[in-house]
């Protein structure tokens, strides 16, 4: 896998949902909703494909289904970040963060322009 410099972002907040938990779809879809306070929401379509892609990729895996998850509507496909993964999720935190280190430092942000 090629070194990444940048994700799109739904693939970041899908690594990123994913960085501390193993997950099915829709918890990842609600995580990235309430984590971007409404503003990114995940449909079905653009999650499930994400999900195929990136499996494709190498970022992430499908992982055994928790002996206590929930079963209603069906057994849940669970997802988990890779190395490859985290390596990639790595690269777009540092890159984000050199990012608004240049936007800081030309007075953008809070308290700037």
């Amino acid at each position: 896998m090629p070194a990444y410099t940048s994700l799109k972002p739904h693939w970041f907040h899908i690594l990123l949902s994913l960085a501390d938990a193993n997950l099915h779809g829709t918890a990842i879809m609600e995580e990235v909703l309430e984590r971007t306070d409404r503003e990114l929401r995940l449909w079905p379509g653009k999650l499930y494909g994400a999900l195929r892609e990136m499996a494709d990729a190498g970022l992430i895996t499908e992982v055994d289904t928790p002996d206590d998850a929930p079963t209603e509507g069906g057994k849940r496909r669970f997802y988990g970040i890779t190395g490859e993964g985290r390596r990639a999720l790595t690269s777009e935190v540092e890159r984000l963060a050199a990012i608004l280190q240049l936007a800081h430092a030309k007075g953008a942000g809070p308290g700037g322009v």
